[in-house]
């Protein structure tokens, strides 16, 4: 195929970041944006320019879209990726891929049974300075793992909940902190560490008037006998820099805002950092760059052209979702809970 045609559902802040990259990018073309809200459908085209459906089936039914961004509330990106699949289309879909396993296990299956790729948006395993820890710690530079700690001590305002309808809900959310803003860092460290065998959490609800939580602490055991914390919050004022450490018997390594900010490793040099910051989401979701959106986005135009799987699958994307459903049973029964 000469391009690539990419749909997108969903139209909102997040779209723009799509956009600019694709606009960036040589060999595809969006067709088109599809908002399931009749009353948007002007607005949306107004604001960027572009044919804008207002249901799927006619969306869908477009033969020049290969390839459908999911965009819309994390809840609905069943029903979005359920339909894109039953029409053959190849799927991208934000974070996180649904929010429960059980749904992602459906939709697995599904993609597997249309013979569709799916991929997950987990951008921040682009870049450079991640992919320096993954290669030292996967190379075992560190020796055995120890230890893996995230932190992801972040403030919303009280109007980036009350000016949505979904956000920090059960149903469309999935939760808040950890499964919103937390999943990024978590699915970093579970990349690092390998999968976990069990947690023990607590998760609250101090500050915000939504039904999930914005302020939680997990401990982490990981299958290779090292453990680990976590914690994540919406309503940590000011907010800081999101952050993982990872120590091994031959010594360790500190991210804080996708940048490393220590290296200390028996035998190894430090490698030459970029100290450019790459923006973090600690206080302000619009603070975050477009690069690793678009590598990523780059990626799975490549994977349908190679007919290969994209950096982050279904399977893949599962696995922050699970630990994170097990943090939220944990603190819900509280007692510890096997993953």
């Amino acid at each position: 195929m000469s391009k690539i045609g990419i749909g997108i559902i969903g139209t909102g802040s997040i779209v723009h970041t799509y956009v600019k990259c694709l606009s960036e990018m040589e060999g595809v073309e969006i067709i088109g944006l599809c908002t399931k809200s009749v009353d948007r459908v002007e607005q949306v085209k107004t604001e960027f320019g572009l044919p804008v459906y207002s249901d799927y089936v006619s969306f869908l039914s477009l033969p020049e879209i290969n390839l459908v961004c999911i965009c819309n509330e994390s809840g609905k990106h069943s029903e979005a990726i359920e339909a894109a699949a039953k029409a053959g289309k190849h799927i991208l879909c934000e974070k996180p891929l649904e929010v429960t396993t059980d749904k992602i296990d459906r939709l697995i299956a599904l993609c597997k049974k249309q013979e569709v790729l799916l991929g997950c948006v987990l951008q921040n395993r682009c870049s450079a300075d991640y992919r320096l820890v993954e290669d030292a710690v996967k190379s075992g530079k560190l020796g055995k793992l120890l230890m893996g700690n995230a932190s992801i001590n972040w403030y919303r305002s009280k109007a980036y909940y009350s000016q949505s309808n979904w956000r920090g809900t059960i149903e469309l959310d999935g939760g808040a902190a950890f499964i919103n803003q937390g999943i990024h860092t978590i699915d970093l460290l579970m990349n690092l560490m390998g999968p976990a065998d069990s947690v023990f959490a607590n998760v609250q609800t101090r500050v915000h008037k939504i039904e999930g939580e914005d302020v939680g602490a997990a401990l982490v055991n990981f299958g290779n006998g090292a453990i680990g914390t976590i914690t994540a919050g919406t309503a940590l004022v000011p907010g800081y820099p999101e952050r993982i450490e990872v120590y091994g018997e031959k010594g360790s390594i500190i991210m804080e805002g996708g940048k490393i900010i220590a290296w200390n490793i028996q035998g190894e040099d430090a490698p030459v950092l970029d100290t450019k910051t790459s923006g973090s989401g600690a206080a302000d979701p619009k603070a975050i760059g477009h690069q690793n959106h678009k590598i990523v986005l780059q990626d799975m135009v490549e994977s349908i052209r190679e007919s290969r799987n994209p950096m982050v699958d279904g399977v893949e994307a599962r696995i922050s979702v699970a630990l994170i459903n097990a943090i939220y049973q944990s603190s819900r029964e509280k007692k510890q809970v096997q993953l």
